[in-house]
């Protein structure tokens, strides 16, 4: 097995700027590598993350999300094993998926992109991230959990602190202060509100949270603000950085967005392949329950194992030409790309697959129309070149476009 002496450190100024490079060396030289730094075993191709991902043996938990995520969000759904696993999962997954879904929320998703495209529609100008994909998915989790949107700078301030939380590799005290202090402020605003919504249930999300019932459990007043808090940030943070994605991809690819501008119905292949080639989630952590041999090695039991997503979904074995954006791919399939089925690895797999990942669709499908109606010729502002920033979540800052009114 290798030590991170022979690869670029994820640390690292050089790895933060550009990581696709240090993927295909660990590809090719490091498949498995003992990170001292996190104290973690990196796995970076295809055929390893998937098997941690699938866990069809039973050799990996989510044991490491009691650190990783129960200090901001509580314990959550994705701590959970076995019957309690499945069981809070039937009692959340409804509201998105099938009838649900179409029914109660495509309304709520159109509505929403709807308004933040009307504030810049007749302009001419927009940043896509500033003015749109930072405040649409939040917008609409708090739409559907019948929460007072004019609290979104709060909703985006909480889910930046705890995206900075799970990410802080390096160990900064104030990151891990700063993400600890947001579970504090958000059970105190949620609390309240969750009991008011027991008392007096709407037909909001957050009512069906507070009544809903599988073999005669229900969710606590915990389980519903941990789920909360848990939707805002993994909900706010990856279909925001998704949708910069797609725009900022096709953008730098022309043939490809008059392609997806006179057929929109590529818009999904090109969800599914900006999800494979820029995902908004570079990587996510397991922990082994037993000894395991991948690519490269062993991995002893009890092992927290850092699951390289980003570099994964650009293994030369397992896609041709995977460093090329190009929705056309042959070894993508859009069909099966927002399922457990999925053949990249942006929403993981298995049993912990996103439960979001319709919801995502949906929004990227409706949000994507409105904005190329709107939008009909849009262009990068003059020299604008977009950068992707971030090691843990990873997407472009600032999306600034130029676009004709369209009159009516």
């Amino acid at each position: 097995m290798s030590t991170a002496q022979q690869v670029p450190d994820i640390l690292s100024p050089e790895f933060a700027a550009d990581p696709y490079p240090a993927y295909r060396v660990m590809r090719e030289t490091a498949p498995l590598l003992w990170h001292e730094a996190t104290k973690s075993y990196i796995v970076s191709r295809y055929e390893d993350v998937e098997r941690v991902f699938k866990d069809k043996a039973g050799e990996f938990t989510t044991d490491n999300y009691a650190w990783q995520l129960e200090p901001v969000h509580g314990r959550t759904i994705l701590q959970m094993s076995g019957r309690e696993h499945a069981v809070r999962r039937a009692l959340v997954a409804p509201a998105f998926r099938g009838s649900d879904l179409e029914q109660k929320f495509l309304p709520v998703i159109e509505r929403n992109s709807r308004e933040l495209i009307d504030v810049f529609r007749h302009k001419g100008s927009a940043d896509l991230v500033d003015d749109y994909a930072t405040r649409f998915p939040v917008n609409v989790i708090a739409d559907m959990l019948g929460l007072d949107k004019a609290d979104h700078p709060r909703f985006h301030r909480w889910y930046t602190a705890v995206i900075a939380f799970l990410g802080n590799l390096a160990g900064d005290p104030e990151v891990t202060a700063a993400g600890e202090r947001t579970r504090v402020e958000f059970a105190e605003y949620m609390l309240p509100i969750i009991r008011e919504r027991r008392e007096n249930p709407g037909d909001d999300l957050l009512s069906v949270l507070c009544s809903a019932e599988v073999d005669g459990v229900r969710m606590s007043d915990e389980d519903i603000k941990a789920f909360c808090s848990l939707l805002l940030a993994a909900g706010g943070e990856t279909t925001d950085k998704a949708i910069a994605g797609i725009f900022a991809n096709l953008l730098a690819h022309p043939d490809q967005l008059a392609a997806v501008r006179a057929d929109r119905s590529l818009i999904p292949r090109a969800f599914a392949e900006t999800l494979r080639y820029t995902p908004p989630v570079h990587m996510i952590m397991r922990q082994s329950a037993t000894e395991v041999t991948l690519s490269g090695g062993s991995i002893p039991a009890g092992a927290t194992v850092t699951c390289l997503i980003g570099a994964a979904n650009r293994d030369e074995r397992r896609y041709a030409d995977p460093d090329r954006f190009d929705i056309f791919r042959e070894d993508l399939a859009t069909t099966k790309a927002f399922s457990a089925a999925a053949d990249h690895l942006a929403f993981a797999l298995g049993r912990h697959f996103c439960v979001g990942a319709l919801l995502a669709k949906a929004e990227v499908e409706i949000g994507m129309n409105q904005l190329l109606d709107a939008m009909p010729d849009v262009r990068l502002a003059d020299d604008f070149r977009p950068a992707e920033q971030g090691v843990f979540t990873r997407g472009v800052q600032s999306l600034p476009v130029r676009f004709t009114p369209v009159q009516g």
